[in-house]
């Protein structure tokens, strides 16, 4: 079996690290596609690509390429998804799947009607070694049955009326924005951690700057705050998506939980933080000091558990790459990630139960956004459609 060829779609931010994290694994990533058929040389001439694409035709029509990677708008996935099925590659997707829930319905549907293709999202976060330990922690049943949950997603890259981005707008992000945008992966997170489906909801969402300054060159780069005086003149553009979100949360079988997500959080630069009490003991876990999962219990002390692969469940040893000590982080998920997926693709569909989210994971979380938004707007508990 040829072995396979990946292409990336995105130049921002988080399209280089998929070219990494790929690299990294030993996968070929032939080139990149970016807004502008210049923006693509320049992307592919920096990372060393072999081609910068001038538009997503080329990319489909490139027989070598196996694999697409769309780290592209939101607005775009949809579209970019039926289209790469279409043509019989394999898709990873950046989160969230798509702008609705009607829209990731219907890339469920095209998933399932192509079965032999790899369809995932990129839920990265799920692969942090002490994560995936917490999981096998709650699902062996060490910690007893869970009561109640706490957690939160903060970052402050949009604290200023001045920090503009395409996700803040509605029509290229959808309408959810800190909930969306990272509120998703801690959801996700939580599932499937858990087990546990989320019943019910209730939600306060707020808009800090209903009112942005939009610079002449139409936006910043994720995570680079304000634009500089090269960007010309900024203008006022209106906003409605959230930059503050709180949920309350019903799971089916009784347990309760609460979280809050921000892009407004001036310090929080990207902490992804849940807290589990349990009949028997807690656990709690730090996205920013990813290497220790906290451990708590009544009548013994307390203790903290370094990741260190002798030691973790085989599921979390499987996707921990180095000993002890020698930190694991950020990019390393993305490479796990990876590693699972690309193991199903060269195994020739998708296992029965992987570890990676899949669409269906993805329709999960929009689902879940619209009862959130439905929420705020009725100031009511919703239930989650099963």
């Amino acid at each position: 079996m040829a072995l396979p060829v990946a292409a990336v779609v995105g130049t921002g931010f988080i399209g280089p690290v998929h070219v990494e994290a790929l690299r990294r694994l030993g996968v070929r990533v032939k080139g990149m596609l970016g807004s502008t058929p210049d923006k693509s040389r320049a992307a592919a001439a920096q990372l060393g690509l072999e081609r910068g694409y001038e538009d997503y035709a080329a990319v489909l029509a490139d027989r070598e390429v196996t694999v697409v990677h769309l780290t592209s708008p939101n607005r775009h996935h949809r579209a970019q998804v039926l289209a790469a099925l279409g043509t019989g590659k394999h898709v990873i997707c950046e989160k969230p799947l798509a702008l609705t829930a009607a829209e990731t319905a219907e890339l469920v549907a095209a998933a399932k009607a192509h079965p032999q293709l790899v369809c995932a999202v990129n839920y990265n976060v799920r692969f942090y070694p002490l994560a995936l330990h917490a999981r096998a922690l709650v699902r062996r049943g060490e910690i007893g049955e869970v009561l109640h949950l706490h957690g939160s997603y903060l970052q402050d890259w949009l604290l200023k009326p001045t920090d503009f981005n395409w996700r803040v707008l509605a029509a290229e992000g959808g309408d959810l924005r800190a909930v969306g945008d990272v509120g998703t992966h801690w959801l996700d997170l939580i599932g499937f951690v858990t087990g546990l489906e989320i019943e019910s909801v209730m939600a306060d969402l707020h808009t800090v700057h209903p009112v942005r300054e939009r610079p002449a060159g139409g936006s910043v780069g994720t995570f680079t705050g304000s634009p500089g005086p090269e960007s010309g003149a900024p203008h006022p553009v209106a906003v409605t998506t959230d930059d503050y979100g709180a949920v309350l949360l019903r799971f089916r079988g009784g347990a309760r939980g609460v979280c809050h997500f921000s892009q407004v959080a001036a310090g929080r630069k990207n902490c992804l933080r849940f807290e589990l009490s349990g009949t028997r003991r807690s656990l709690a876990w730090n996205s920013e000091s990813p290497e220790e999962l906290w451990i708590g219990e009544r009548g013994e002390p307390s203790r903290l558990l370094q990741r260190d692969p002798g030691i973790l469940d085989a599921s979390a040893a499987r996707f921990s790459a180095y000993p002890g000590g020698h930190a694991e982080g950020y990019p390393d998920t993305f490479k796990q990630l990876y590693r699972a997926i690309y193991a199903d693709i060269a195994g020739g569909g998708p296992s029965a139960e992987p570890l990676y989210a899949t669409f269906a994971d993805g329709h999960r979380e929009l689902v879940l956004c619209a009862a959130i938004a439905e929420s705020h707007r009725t100031g009511r508990w919703v239930n989650v459609p099963g």
